[in-house]
C-alpha cells in the first residue's frame, strides 16, 4: 500500500504542481485506486481461501489467518510501547533518553527532541490509547462485519477484503492526511474516508471499554465525561479515543504538542487525574487487551446466535 501511495503521490504532484484543483481530484483516484486494489486483493485471497478450504481445511485456515493478522497491530503496539517505557523503568533514564526518543519517534507524530520524561510518558500513554482504536478495533469491526456479509453471501467482501479496505485508508490518511502544503487537498479525500470508517469503532470503544475497567465511578459517568472531552478535539475520533482511556485508566492526557516546529495545543483530558506514570500506560495496554478479548467473545457469541 504504501509503494502504490508514494508512487501516486509524486506522479500527481508533477501532473497537479500547485494547482488545488487537480491535487484534489488526484487525491481522488489515488484513495480510489489504493483502497479498490486493497479490497479486490482480500476478495481474491478469499475465494482461494474459500476454494481449498475443504481440500486443505487446516493449511487453509492458518494461511487466512495470517493474511488476517496483517491487519491487527496489537502485538506491534504493545511491543513498541513496551521498549520505550522498559527503557525509562531501567532507571537509568539519562544515559538512555536519545535511545528512547528514537524508539518513540516511531510511533508518534509529534516531535520529541525536547520532550522530558513525563512529556515522553504522555506521549507513550496517548498514542497507545488512540492507536488502539486505529491499529485494534476498527479493522477488527471490519473484520467483524465482512464475517457477517458473508453468512448472506460468500461472493460479498468478506472479513479479509473490509479489513484491507479499511487499512488502505488507514495507509493513506497516516501518509497523506495532513493540513498543510500540498497534502491539505491530495490527502483530502483520504483522510475523510478515515474519518469516516473509525467513525463507528471509535464510539463503541466508547461504550464498551468502561466495562472492563475497575473505577469506583459509575460506566455512565465514565461514558459522558470521555465524550464531552473528547468530542472537544479538532479529530473527535481520536479525541474520544483517548478520552475513554484516559477517565478508565485514571491519567490526565492532553497539552502542548508540536509538529514539525509548529504548536499545536490539544484540550486537556481527564484534568482531574494525575499525569501519565509508567503504571498508567501499562493499564492503557492491559485494558485494551481486555477489551479485544472481550469484543472477540461478544462477537462469537452473535455469530453462533445467527447460525440457531
Amino acid at each position: 500500500m504504501g509503494i502504490v501511495i508514494s508512487f501516486s503521490k509524486g506522479l500527481v504532484e508533477v501532473i497537479a504542481k500547485e494547482n488545488k484543483s487537480k491535487l484534489y481530484f488526484g487525491g481522488i483516484i489515488i484513495t480510489l485506486t489504493v483502497v479498490l486494489l486493497s479490497g479486490i486483493s482480500g476478495w481474491l485471497i478469499e475465494r482461494l481461501f474459500l476454494f481449498y478450504e475443504n481440500q486443505t481445511p487446516i493449511l487453509s485456515t492458518l494461511l487466512f489467518a495470517f493474511f488476517l493478522s496483517s491487519s491487527l497491530a496489537s502485538r506491534s503496539l504493545n511491543k513498541s510501547i513496551f521498549e520505550v517505557i522498559n527503557l525509562i523503568e531501567k532507571g537509568i533514564y539519562k544515559d538512555n533518553v536519545s535511545k528512547i526518543k528514537k524508539k518513540l519517534s516511531l510511533i508518534v507524530g509529534r516531535d520529541v527532541e525536547n520532550l522530558d520524561r513525563n512529556e515522553i510518558l504522555r506521549a507513550s500513554a496517548e498514542t497507545a490509547s488512540e492507536n488502539s482504536v486505529d491499529g485494534i478495533f476498527a479493522p477488527l469491526f471490519w473484520i467483524f462485519l465482512g464475517t457477517i456479509f458473508w453468512e448472506f453471501n460468500q461472493f460479498l467482501p468478506g472479513p479479509l477484503a473490509m479489513a484491507w479496505v479499511f487499512k488502505a485508508s488507514s495507509t493513506i490518511d497516516s501518509m497523506l492526511g495532513y493540513k498543510e502544503g500540498k497534502l491539505k487537498w491530495l490527502g483530502y479525500t483520504g483522510a475523510k474516508l478515515d474519518d469516516l470508517m473509525v467513525w463507528i469503532p471509535s464510539r463503541i470503544v466508547l461504550i464498551t471499554l468502561p466495562f472492563c475497567c475497575k473505577t469506583k465511578q459509575s460506566i455512565f459517568k465514565i461514558i459522558g465525561d470521555s465524550w464531552k472531552d473528547g468530542i472537544a478535539d479538532s479529530s473527535p475520533n481520536s479525541g474520544i479515543s483517548e478520552a475513554v482511556f484516559a477517565y478508565c485508566a485514571g491519567v490526565k492526557m492532553g497539552g502542548v504538542n508540536y509538529y514539525k516546529g509548529k504548536k499545536k495545543l490539544k484540550p486537556i483530558i481527564a484534568k482531574s487525574y494525575p499525569i501519565a506514570n509508567i503504571i498508567s500506560v501499562k493499564k492503557i495496554l492491559s485494558l485494551s487487551l481486555r477489551l479485544e478479548l472481550a469484543w472477540i467473545i461478544v462477537f462469537s457469541l452473535i455469530m453462533k446466535f445467527i447460525n440457531l
